[in-house]
């Protein structure tokens, strides 16, 4: 579908773009009907189709409404669940709303921890719909407004001990000429690291270049970085410059570096190496200045054991590695971030305010998410309650939680294992109870990522005893 101009009174604007994904075609047609006078709609029903979809379109839609049920698993949501982390990767401010009939709970919660910004319930109201689509096209030009203000962006925000080991870090690297590589998990702020990386060097006065490996087709994506001669492949009607050429003395960030295609992976190579590459359609070399800064969130090391990444690369790529902490791992900066969010998307200048229970349990949860899906919350907490104080229970159903389900058979069973326990000989219920009791801190300190602090709130315990328990316990202490 080519752009289409408004024909509203905004007529000097581009129609913002909207991905429709979803396998239902009577669903797909009623509603690009209907939206098609508000945004232009790019339709596909998988997620294969989605990727040629984005792989095929100049830039990468900000919105997003997609089906959790799809193609080859309609009834499962995992295919859904996988195509939210796909386009996340792509456009990691992209907001996506979850249009789906598998709306159970615990659906709802994690397609939000996974990064989706609302969940409409089918069949939906059309001007809901359009309500929830407008608001977040509101964020999305609240955040364009921040960007070319300049305000300081709030990922790296915060106090922790992790946070500012990361600083100094950034600051440590940022003039050497050796390429960084910068690992984290999905939302954590790893391009915003590498925009430091950039700012706090000597180049910063040249220019920052971000491309990303996943959203481009190999051919493109050798385009993109290498550039092309007059008549390279069809469609090529111009030459042009590739990102190494564009970014001259600057830096250039090579975002999802672990999708990058292996034909393309020695091309790479070359440029570390000596600075050398070549146009396609050409046969002079060519040299880059260009800093490369790179991130991902896969295990190269894995990577380069399955045969996906070249083991040569990675040890020339990784000279300098950084990694950026999960939420989980940062003490109290959730608390920071938080009054940065509430004073960003406080709707009508009104924000809310938490509950001490309600703080409590956002220090005790683990963000899975990571300041992606802390955003989240608190874009959806002020739409919900704007002036008002938010209390425990509208914080929990803003988390995700995982509930195990136990059937009549298996309480049958645990009872009639006790049974045997307590009829046979030899036992010990202080043995047992301290085994109960290694289990549930061993559990608290993985949850907490190590945090001392973060695993005793879990068990309901002081920090203090939490270290003397470890020790009689024999349980190693988190470094």
């Amino acid at each position: 579908m080519s752009k289409q101009v408004s024909q509203t009174s905004k007529t000097d604007l581009v129609k913002p773009e909207l991905l429709l994904i979803d396998d239902d075609s009577i669903i797909v047609d009623t509603l690009s009907l209907v939206l098609q006078s508000d945004y232009l709609v790019y339709t596909a029903e998988s997620r294969k189709q989605t990727k040629k979809l984005i792989q095929g379109l100049e830039s990468i839609p900000s919105l997003a409404l997609v089906d959790l049920g799809l193609p080859p698993l309609p009834h499962n949501p995992d295919e859904g669940f996988a195509l939210i982390t796909e386009l996340i990767s792509y456009n990691p401010d992209m907001k996506i709303l979850v249009l789906s009939g598998q709306s159970e709970k615990e659906n709802i919660q994690h397609a939000l921890t996974l990064g989706a910004v609302d969940f409409v319930p089918k069949p939906c109201d059309i001007t809901l719909l359009k309500a929830r689509l407008e608001h977040q096209l509101m964020m999305v030009d609240a955040e364009k407004s921040q960007a070319e203000t300049g305000a300081e962006d709030e990922s790296l925000l915060g106090e922790s001990t992790a946070i500012k080991t990361l600083h100094e870090l950034i600051k440590q690297f940022a003039d050497t000429p050796f390429p960084v590589v910068i690992e984290g998990e999905s939302g954590s702020g790893k391009e915003l690291v590498a925009q430091y990386l950039h700012e706090q060097s000597v180049r910063s006065s040249y220019p920052f270049l971000t491309i990303n490996c996943a959203a481009f087709t190999a051919e493109l994506l050798d385009a993109q970085l290498f550039g092309h001669a007059k008549g390279a492949f069809t469609g090529a009607t111009s030459q042009r410059n590739g990102f190494f050429e564009e970014a001259n003395l600057g830096s250039l960030f090579l975002d999802e570096i672990g999708e990058l295609p292996l034909e393309l992976q020695s091309k790479l190579l070359r440029v570390l190496e000596n600075g050398e590459y070549y146009r396609l359609g050409e046969t002079e070399a060519r040299v880059s200045s260009a800093r490369i800064i790179a991130a991902t969130n896969r295990d190269l090391k894995e990577e380069v054991r399955t045969g996906r990444f070249r083991q040569d690369l990675y040890h020339r790529l990784g000279v300098l590695t950084v990694n950026v902490p999960p939420l989980r791992e940062r003490e109290e900066d959730c608390l920071v971030l938080l009054e940065f969010f509430k004073s960003m998307y406080a709707v009508s200048g009104k924000p809310f305010e938490l509950s001490g229970e309600a703080k409590q349990s956002l220090l005790d949860y683990s963000f899975p998410g990571n300041v992606r899906e802390l955003r989240n919350i608190v874009i959806r907490l002020g739409a919900k309650y704007p002036g008002k104080t938010v209390s425990l229970e509208q914080m929990q159903a803003e988390q995700e939680t995982v509930v195990d389900s136990v059937s009549s058979d298996a309480l049958d069973e645990m009872f009639g294992r006790v049974e045997q326990e307590l009829l046979g000989q030899g036992f010990r219920l202080e043995e047992k109870l301290q085994d109960r009791e290694k289990h549930y801190v061993t559990t608290a300190l993985k949850i907490s990522g190590g945090n001392l602090s973060k695993a005793a709130r879990l068990l309901g315990i002081n920090r203090t005893t939490l270290y003397s328990r470890l020790q009689r316990l024999s349980i190693p202490t988190p470094d």
